[in-house]
């Protein structure tokens, strides 16, 4: 499914956020200015909008993994075009099964990723595992908004707006589709955050961001 929308992924994120999204990934990375990592895990990094927002603490390197290849050759392009390959590579790597040593990693990030790990406690243990000791985990990820009127209009945007025109100009018939339905499957909010400590995280937070429909969450490997 992945593979299907890679060309024009990134265009309809800007155009269905509003551009929003934009505001959420500098608001994540923000959160690794205190301590910056030298080298950063950047997981279902897609076409790598997340690995160069992350760019701004200055890593020494940002590893991205994906399993769709159709987002890893568009993300490649986009670096080459903007000459950050030197900074940022892309490799296809399963999420769930990290191709990584124990404690390889400063920091890890995800943005929009977590509510498609097929076992997400395996894939939340995986990246717990490749952190070095005291590493940082940024999750940036949709919400469910409870208050009215925000959670009315977020889900007719969600079920009636968002999937017409993804597939007008994705072409594709199921993945806006299945967007909402896997944002309303994730256990977001307190769920995540016990999710995130069965891992092993401490430290573990929640931010509520733009009235609730999305959040950015963090947590730390124990040391």
């Amino acid at each position: 499914m992945f593979n299907n929308i890679s060309s024009r992924y990134d265009f309809l994120n800007h155009l269905l956020s509003m551009g929003i999204d934009k505001g959420w990934r500098k608001k994540a990375i923000n959160l690794l200015k205190d301590n910056p990592p030298h080298h950063l895990l950047d997981i279902a990094t897609g076409t790598g909008d997340f690995a160069i927002a992350a760019l701004a603490v200055n890593p020494d390197k940002i590893t991205g993994i994906d399993i769709s290849e159709g987002m890893l050759e568009v993300g490649r392009k986009k670096l080459l075009d903007r000459k950050l390959s030197d900074k940022i590579e892309l490799l296809y790597g399963d999420s769930e099964n990290i191709a990584f040593p124990d404690n390889t990693f400063d920091s890890a990030i995800v943005a929009f990723g977590v509510r498609n790990f097929e076992d997400l406690d395996k894939g939340l243990s995986q990246i717990n595992r490749v952190l070095k000791p005291g590493g940082k985990f940024i999750i940036l990820e949709f919400s469910n908004p409870k208050s009215f009127p925000i959670k009315q209009l977020y889900w007719f945007y969600f079920r009636f707006i968002l999937p017409v025109v993804g597939r007008l100009v994705s072409k594709d018939q199921a993945a806006y589709s299945y967007l909402p339905e896997s944002v309303k499957a994730f256990p977001d909010g307190e769920k995540f955050l016990e999710r995130l400590k069965f891992a092993g995280f401490t430290g573990t937070n929640q931010k509520q961001l733009t009235f609730g429909i999305a959040s950015i969450y963090s947590g730390l490997k124990q040391k």
